[in-house]
């Protein structure tokens, strides 16, 4: 079995297995299976636990969570395992458990009623339902016991046991009242609009909302916590490019570049095995939440990528490859396929309780004992420890405020975070900055052997389409800007095992979920998973950016494929936009939802207004212009009110108003002339691009979609350029530095 499956971090502790596991040792999410030996009767999400509690009249406990999420462990340790708790939860409740990740329909719909009905969500979830499966009361972490501000998880149960027998006609009008108004409140539809709102004010808005909100220091747009928030960036990159000539323009990629460095410099990234951590719990980027999400190194790798494309500084790109470093290493499936997370908990040593943090962070003992050469020509005695000390910040003590340690398990540790530039390390102690480079390079080289020795963080084996989808898209555009081969062998093979293991030929529908079992194998749950929106969007985006970066027009083919069946599931015809889940799929939620948020991801409806362009684009469909004009207006009202929670969807709003520019490369795909001018376009910023290549064949897959590209030709013979818009072409370009010059313009 995986790390991740039933012998992951809470079934498989001496104490555990002695105990009667509960139903679900019968499921395949790893979150689900940590849940597996507590004294609860869990139910999975499905009829069996809602015919339960109509025939036992009975309101329903839900929680949801995920398998490295720190506070969901610390309830389940302090509530879920605990004897008399898990009998008020199994003889007054009918107790449901969620892996968020497989069914991110439900987690969106109570997280709307816990955000509208508490001050604030996040995970653990936990609701209290009718037995129809609507809310009436909803919080996040309760501790087991009353304290001095927060009322403890037993005295909730038993309160709300009491409400149901004593008041259950309130209980239950109070939750149709709430619900009818989160019904109206959620609603997004085109209602009387004829187009979406303008690009330039949406722009300006989203603009001004980010400035005002950014931090001069340490970059970033809030005081503490800090996400790293690629939809932000993104953003910033696009306004800076349509702005180049403004004050407006240098400061939004003043903006975007800053974070991106004090990032990479702060603990958040992991400088050791490299990939970036959840967030920050500081304000200087240093202290992680530690868990490591593949979303985030997803759009990460895309974002210091771009970062490298506009600034031509090889630091970002350094970082770009370092994250995908980290995803072939440490979460990545021999089949292709890519897992979802790893904990920020793990034990000290063998045997012990596990702990935030301790697989990543450093004594200066131990460092010293790691890294004991004496550097040679320094001004002053000195090893390599210390030096590597010095300029990553550790001290005797440990750099960990007790604030940013409220239970004490940090204490007299470190996490590595650069305190000074590489130039003024060398300046300190006399050395060269190269020698300096390889000293660092080398002992942290070090730790991360040393680090190997420790007990490894819970892996999430599990395998998403949507988060698999990023991947690809990750792997496809960094390796296509930095000209490595290997990168997009990495994307090729994430859509590869997409293919393989997560779509059903038949149906032409995605799966949501696929789990790493013994011996590399690959199982599914019975029955499947099937994927929601945001699984078809990103996976259509992943296959337009491996298209471009490969010119293989198979997964062209494909997303065009997975686009319609989309839209057949999701897209709404009466009010615009797609819904996040199926009807079907969805059957007995009180919500049906669209997703109105850029956040750690993306809003899978802002990426399918940029798939709907490019692939109007690529195709020349009009229906899909249509569409993505459609979904554009229908958010209208939210990018209005609040433009900087869509920044990816004022985006794709701005590539429509300015329409995308089809690059054409006319040559054979194995020809040098043809590389050097695809590279060319794959070094340049251009966000809102199409790249084609036309092969002659006017039989091949791109030439029967548009027509034109058989009109375009080769100029003597070698490969050859042009450059459309607006139905208009260039002329023939054969020499990449005239090609720079014209996409630069």
């Amino acid at each position: 079995m995986p790390v991740g499956g039933k012998g992951s971090r809470t079934s498989c502790s001496p104490s555990t297995l002695q105990k009667v596991p509960n139903r679900l040792i019968n499921e395949k999410s790893p979150y689900l299976l940590q849940h597996a030996y507590n004294p609860v009767d869990w139910y999975p999400w499905g009829q069996e636990a809602f015919d339960k509690a109509r025939k036992e009249n009975k309101p329903i406990f839900l929680s949801v969570g995920y398998s490295t999420c720190h506070w969901c462990h610390m309830m389940e340790e302090e509530s879920f395992q605990n004897e008399e708790i898990g009998r008020l939860l199994s003889e007054d409740f009918v107790s449901v458990k969620v892996d968020r990740e497989e069914r991110p329909d439900v987690d969106k719909v109570y997280m709307t009623f816990v955000q509208a009905t508490s001050s604030g969500g996040g995970w653990p979830m936990n609701v209290w339902l009718t037995p129809n499966l609507q809310p009436f009361v909803g919080g996040t972490y309760f501790p087991p016991e009353d304290g001095l501000t927060r009322v403890g998880f037993r005295t909730v149960l038993l309160r709300i046991r009491e409400q149901w027998k004593q008041n259950k006609n309130t209980l239950l009008e109070n939750s149709q009242r709430v619900t009818t108004a989160l019904l109206a409140r959620s609603e997004i539809s085109m209602g009387d609009r004829q187009v979406p709102p303008s690009a330039a004010t949406m722009n300006s808005r989203c603009f001004q909302q980010l400035d005002e909100g950014y931090d001069e220091e340490y970059g970033g747009f809030a005081e503490a916590p800090k996400f790293p928030t690629p939809v932000i960036l993104n953003f910033l990159f696009s306004y800076w490019l349509s702005h180049r000539l403004t004050q407006d323009g240098s400061r939004a990629q003043q903006m975007a570049l800053h974070t991106l460095k004090m990032m990479a410099n702060g603990g958040i990234r992991d400088h050791v095995g490299q990939g970036f951590h959840r967030y920050s719990t500081d304000r200087q980027w240093h202290i992680p939440h530690f868990e490591k999400m593949l979303y985030d190194q997803a759009q990460l790798a895309v974002a210091y990528t771009q970062a490298f494309q506009i600034s031509g500084d090889e630091f970002y790109s350094d970082v770009a490859k370092g994250i995908l470093q980290y995803v072939a290493r440490s979460l990545s499936h021999r089949s292709g396929g890519f897992y979802s997370a790893e904990d920020a908990d793990s034990p000290p040593e063998r045997g012990m309780r596990p702990k935030e943090g301790a697989f990543y962070v450093w004594t200066v003992k131990e460092v010293q004992q790691l890294l004991p050469e004496p550097v040679l020509g320094a001004t002053e005695p000195l090893t390599s420890g210390q030096l590597l000390t010095k300029h990553y910040g550790l001290t005797e003590a440990g750099n960990i405020s007790p604030s940013q340690d409220p239970k004490g398990e940090l204490q007299g540790q470190n996490v590595l975070t650069v305190r000074y530039s590489l130039e003024l390390t060398a300046a300190r102690f006399g050395l060269d900055v190269d020698a300096v480079r390889t000293l660092l390079n080398t002992g942290l080289e070090k730790l991360f052997q040393a680090r190997k020795h420790r007990p490894k963080p819970h892996l999430d084996s599990k395998m998403l389409a949507a988060w698999n989808g990023l991947m690809v898209s990750g792997y496809a555009v960094t390796g296509a800007v930095l000209g490595l081969e290997r990168l997009i062998t990495y994307a090729i093979n994430g859509a590869k095992f997409l293919k393989r293991h997560m779509f059903d030929v038949a149906s032409g529908r995605l799966m949501r979920t696929c789990y790493a079992g013994s011996g590399g194998t690959v199982e599914h749950s019975n029955p499947p998973c099937w994927g929601f929106l945001e699984d078809y969007a990103f996976v259509v985006r992943g296959l337009l950016d491996l298209y471009e970066a490969s010119q293989e027009s198979s997964w062209l083919e494909w997303a065009l494929r997975l686009q319609d069946t989309q839209d057949r599931l999701f897209w709404d015809p009466r009010g615009g936009g797609y819904f996040c889940s199926e009807a079907e799929l969805g059957a007995g939620l009180p919500l049906r939802l669209k997703d109105d948020q850029d956040g750690a991801e993306p809003s899978a409806n802002s990426v399918s207004a940029h798939n709907l362009l490019r692939l109007h684009g690529f195709t020349g469909h009009k229906d899909w212009m249509d569409k993505c004009v459609c979904l554009l207006t229908a958010f209208s009202e939210r990018m209005r009110r609040v433009p900087v929670a869509l920044p990816e969807m004022v985006r794709a709003l701005s590539a429509h108003q300015q329409t995308l520019k089809q690059i054409v490369i006319c040559g054979d795909p194995q020809a040098k002339d043809t590389k050097a001018l695809l590279h060319c376009v794959h070094s340049v910023y251009i966000p809102n691009k199409v790249l084609i290549l036309a092969n002659g064949d006017p039989s091949s897959f791109l030439s029967r979609q548009l027509p034109f590209l058989s009109t375009l030709r080769r100029l003597e013979d070698r490969a050859t350029a042009y450059v459309c818009e607006d139905q208009a072409c260039s002329m023939p370009i054969t020499e990449p530095c005239e090609l720079r010059k014209l996409l630069h313009q």
